[in-house]
């Protein structure tokens, strides 16, 4: 039996090459500007806690999805993290409690997953987003979804569209409007999950069924939502949606799917999922949660973006640099002084170097730089 290739990487990783790692600087540079220009400032919390600290902070975080050894230091559980948030809602918590709320903070960086989804086998993502602890009103959610639609404008994604969903919807609706017993409320929900009207039906649930039609484009699928809410259950959450949706002024596309849970598992009266064209799946979700803390936990509103499949995009359409060939020899001030105005230099290592298969643009002739 041969050994495999030695030098194969895991399933799901993959190196990214110059254009596709300069694609990736200029993208989550861009990112991140935005979420700097509104007043979020970044923090960089390591690549691995402790197991127990990252599935602490936040209801529905898949412990099964992480990475976990066993620290020889401590002899404690540690696990690489598979998102950014509960690290965030740990930061917000301990180390900043003291800071003044609203909060506000964002990250970047790579998680890491067991597992890929069904859709996306990559193991390894970029995730970038910001997080406003300490309040999640209208307001909040506001300048949050803004945000993101113009972070990913910023970076170059095309007809950015938003997907909102109502993730409380069936705890809601079944404490009054649609009762349930509690034994069927995680049935409606999976068979909302699945769009399955007939085992709507089955479950007990058929009061939900024109919830699965009240979907599509914004302001058609809202007034069936409103048509649909019983004893005005729901008003509250129809009126916010309404106040984000006027705010957003026509920034992006708007969609509702008030039933959708997938990706929502911790988020309570609000989500959202952000799409683009050209960009294979979604390229972020946010909304509302609580962070887990002393008594009631922190009330947050916040998204994560991962830009990879938009890096892919970008990086179809990345320009080589212009650079300049420096010959042997070369005045070192001159290239020095070029550097500092932007330009990109390759020196000559030996008498064989040359500046075309070096992939250089320009080549130092009399002190200036001279086209190929």
């Amino acid at each position: 039996m041969s050994e495999p290739n030695p030098d194969l990487l895991p399933e799901g990783l993959e190196d990214r090459l110059p254009r596709e790692a300069a694609a990736t600087t200029r993208v989550m540079r861009s990112l991140q500007d935005v979420m700097h220009g509104h007043g979020y400032d970044r923090v960089l919390p390591p690549m691995i806690e402790f197991e127990r600290s990252l599935a602490a902070r936040m209801d529905g975080i898949n412990q099964r999805r992480m990475f976990r050894f066993v620290d020889p230091a401590s002899l404690r559980m540690m696990a690489l993290r598979s998102d950014h948030t509960p690290q965030i809602g740990r930061i917000a918590g301990t180390r900043l409690a003291a800071a003044a709320r609203p909060l506000r903070l964002c990250y970047a960086g790579q998680v890491l997953t067991i597992k890929g989804d069904a859709l996306d086998p990559a193991r390894e993502r970029l995730q970038c987003g910001a997080e406003l602890i300490g309040t999640d009103n209208v307001a909040a959610a506001t300048e949050v979804v803004s945000i993101a639609i113009e972070a990913l404008q910023a970076a170059g994604a095309q007809g950015v569209s938003v997907d909102f969903t109502l993730p409380d919807l069936v705890d809601t609706l079944a404490a009054k409007a649609f009762p349930l017993a509690a034994q069927q409320i995680e049935a409606v929900r999976r068979e909302l999950d699945t769009k399955d009207a007939g085992g709507l039906v089955d479950a007990g649930g058929e009061a939900y069924v024109p919830l699965l039609y009240a979907t599509g484009d914004f302001e058609t699928a809202i007034e069936k939502l409103a048509a649909i809410d019983a004893g005005g259950a729901l008003a509250s959450r129809i009126a916010a949606l309404r106040a984000i949706a006027a705010a957003l002024g026509g920034t992006a596309r708007l969609t509702l799917d008030p039933s959708e849970r997938h990706g929502f598992e911790y988020q309570s009266w609000l989500g959202f999922t952000l799409y683009a064209d050209g960009s294979r799946g979604a390229l972020g979700r946010g909304g509302t949660y609580r962070i887990a803390g002393p008594g009631e936990g922190e009330v947050a509103t916040g998204f994560s973006l991962y830009p990879d499949a938009l890096i892919a995009q970008v990086a179809e359409a990345e320009q080589a640099p212009e650079s300049v060939f420096l010959p042997l020899g070369h005045d070192r001030d001159v290239a020095a002084r070029l550097r500092s105005i932007g330009w990109r230099t390759v020196a000559a290592l030996s008498e064989a170097d040359s500046a075309a298969p070096l992939g250089c643009t320009h080549v130092l002739r009399g002190g200036e730089p001279v086209k190929l």
